[in-house]
């Protein structure tokens, strides 16, 4: 009820919040130089490769009405606006897979009532109603409940459209093998035999895409290569992946018809199937009343999708890991996607809203101290090196950059410890030192080591060894990241976007079965750090080999929660998923399948409470992702394995260890036996048999 009393409060504040540093996010991208052009390149390809994927589904579902070269467009308008008048200029645009399904639904709608010719008009009148909502949004701070869609209803979402990414690919696999809607049977390449081998080249090009590009998007752990090639692998290596298969897919036989391997098809963007769209404002006014009142109902569903996934995108963009020192801008920008909703509907183009993972990897790819991620997953490397035994100072080789600051923070530190200094004395020469080696300003230094302040000053348990002071591990967990905020490169990415129109007929070589491939990939590549599917790999997990992934990386709610409510949890999740899964194959209703992610609200803070104990939800419903380093289950002491189980059930949890597993461990392929020592200077020591009873 406050929200509603002091209309336009947050648009107001955070126009002027982001006023205050428009300046800085043009000129700061002038200091990084050409170093920018490497983000902007990475996150084009990451973002132009869905949109030209959803292009060909939307083209499918629309019969041709809507294609790739609208989705492109659409990206690149609303990109270029958002980087010059956005709130929040880390933050990706797209077209999305939800705005796919639902411009589906709508045609499915208007098709048998209004027709082809109106479908896109009537569209623009559901754009005109989501503007208006998202107006309302914004102008009455709705914003400031975002915080309640925790993380059930963000995995189960995520869920929802891996699955639909499935479908979707498996669908576009079946239909290789088929003659297309409205193609001539008669044609040589509609023939059995050829349209049975387009069939099979796209199994082949489908698991091909999919294989290699999960390989390539891992480079970075590979044993070979130089860092460098890693890295570009890893950054590159999915649309890289693309061309490859494509360029494959032109080394057929020539006496194959030139439609095997069935390629994209979509008009040029200087067709007169594309030019009319632009023109759709002329027949908006030819759309019955009736079915403009009707809009708002879709226009409800669409405005309440884009007002939680492009509020959860910026909230991602922005996490406290970043250090982002520039405020947010969540009623702004809701206000100014009202806005570009609006624009698009008006040019008959699919509105872009927030996208993921695009924009995390944006502000990722930005990070000023060369770390891919934030502090925690440096935590989470150092757990690995203290298990796996290795030099913490070896990581520091991988990030230059840190290892130098690091390097002089750490001299000052014991030249402080040396004189003697007082805690706050040894703290000001390592903040000297931070300014000198980032040549930031002091007032934007503060809040960035406000954390290692802390420990500094504190001299708390987690920064001793043995009551010492020990100002490498104080570091190591609390020196901070930092992002290059500016908007250059989201800029100059979407003008890419834009140029990407002009390459319609290069794009239009890709096979179809390469974007299928694709799908699946995207849907694969999303489950890993899903806790909702973690859980669900977890329950076929017999009681004796769960030990198994105690040993690996694994979530805390893993130990601290008994299995009972795990499981119980993760099935309502996946009746949840269910329905609404359900909800998408209703034939008009479909499009109410935002619906139960709104009432997941309602259900998360008034029935779930009741039914699980509140330190158990607030583990499985964690805000964050907390993970913690295995412990091989051989190394732990007799009191760990002794211990009382945390699972009331009392299940057994005998190890299942077979002694043929064991035997496996213990052999090379080719049937050695494998000698394991604690470490190298142990295994110098050991005896070994001599003479004639030497073994």
């Amino acid at each position: 009820m406050e929200n509603l009393r002091s209309p336009f409060k947050g648009v107001i504040y955070d126009f002027k919040g982001r006023l205050a540093c428009y300046k800085n996010d043009w000129f700061d991208a002038c200091g990084s130089g050409a170093r920018i052009l490497a983000p902007t390149a990475y996150i084009f390809f990451a973002s132009a490769l869905p949109v030209i994927a959803f292009g060909e589904q939307l083209s499918r579902e629309t019969d041709g009405s809507l294609s790739t070269v609208e989705t492109l467009s659409s990206t690149a308008i609303c990109g270029i606006i958002h980087a010059i008048f956005g709130g929040q200029p880390l933050l990706i645009l797209g077209v999305a897979e939800p705005t796919i399904i639902m411009y589906t639904y709508l045609y499915g709608f208007a098709k048998p009532r209004m027709g082809t010719e109106l479908y896109l008009a009537w569209a623009g009148w559901v754009c005109v109603w989501t503007a208006l909502l998202l107006f309302l949004l914004a102008i009455f701070n709705a914003c400031t409940i975002i915080t309640r869609f925790t993380r059930v209803a963000g995995e189960l979402f995520g869920m929802l459209i891996t699955v639909l990414f499935i479908q979707e690919a498996i669908k576009g696999v079946v239909s290789e093998f088929h003659i297309p809607k409205g193609e001539n049977a008669a044609e040589e390449k509609y023939q059995f035999q050829w349209l049975y081998a387009n069939g099979l080249l796209a199994v082949i090009f489908f698991f091909g895409v999919v294989i290699t590009s999960l390989k390539s998007r891992r480079a970075r752990s590979w044993r070979y290569g130089t860092g460098f090639f890693r890295s570009f692998i890893a950054d590159y290596g999915v649309p890289l992946m693309v061309v490859l298969w494509t360029v494959l897919s032109y080394s057929i036989p020539g006496k194959v018809p030139s439609g095997v391997p069935r390629r994209l098809f979509c008009p040029l963007p200087w067709d007169s199937e594309s030019l009319a769209h632009w023109t759709v404002i002329k027949d908006m006014g030819k759309v019955p009343t009736g079915y403009i009142f009707a809009a708002f109902i879709p226009a409800v569903m669409i405005a309440g999708l884009y007002f939680f996934d492009h509020s959860v995108a910026s909230q991602m963009a922005q996490q406290k890991e970043f250090n982002i020192k520039n405020p947010s801008a969540y009623h702004y920008d809701i206000m100014l996607l009202g806005f570009m909703t609006l624009i698009c509907g008006l040019l008959g183009l699919p509105p872009s809203n927030g996208v993921l993972p695009q924009s995390p990897m944006h502000t990722k790819s930005l990070a000023v101290l060369k770390r891919q991620v934030g502090d925690l997953f440096l935590k989470k490397i150092f757990c690995i090196s203290f298990v796996l035994n290795v030099n913490r100072e070896y990581i520091y080789y991988l990030v230059p950059d840190l290892q130098l600051i690091r390097k002089k923070m750490v001299k000052s530190a014991k030249e402080g410890m040396k004189d003697q200094a007082s805690h706050s004395e040894i703290y000001g020469r390592m903040h000297a030192v931070f300014v000198e080696m980032d040549n930031a300003p002091s007032y934007t230094v503060e809040k960035d080591l406000a954390n290692l302040k802390e420990a500094v000053l504190k001299h708390d348990d987690e920064v001793e060894v043995n009551g010492k002071f020990e100002p490498e591990k104080c570091i190591d967990l609390h020196l901070p990241v930092r992002v290059n905020e500016q908007r250059i490169s989201n800029l100059l990415q979407s003008i890419l976007v834009g140029l990407s129109v002009i390459a319609m007929p290069v794009i239009k070589m890709i096979p179809t079965s390469v974007l299928w491939g694709y799908f699946a990939y995207m849907a694969i590549d999303s489950l890993p750090g899903n806790q909702f599917w973690e859980r669900m790999l977890l329950l076929f997990i017999p009681p004796g080999r769960r030990f198994k992934v105690i040993e690996g990386l694994h979530a805390s709610f893993v130990e601290s929660v008994p299995f009972k409510y795990i499981f119980m949890f993760t099935l309502f999740q996946f009746a949840y998923l269910l329905v609404c899964f359900g909800i998408t194959w209703i034939p008009i209703a479909g499009i109410l399948f935002p619906l139960p992610f709104f009432l997941l609200i309602s259900i998360r803070e008034h029935l779930l409470p009741k039914v699980f104990p509140s330190n158990y939800l607030q583990q499985l419903d964690a805000a964050e992702y907390d993970e913690i380093a295995g412990i091989p289950s051989r190394a732990r002491s007799l009191s760990l394995r002794n211990r009382e189980s945390a699972d009331p059930d009392g299940e057994d949890d005998t190890y299942d260890i077979s002694s043929d597993e064991l035997l496996d461990e213990m052999t090379t392929r080719r049937g050695e036996l494998k000698y394991r020592s604690v470490s190298f200077n142990e295994r110098q020591i050991q005896v070994f048999p001599q003479g004639p009873d030497r073994i």
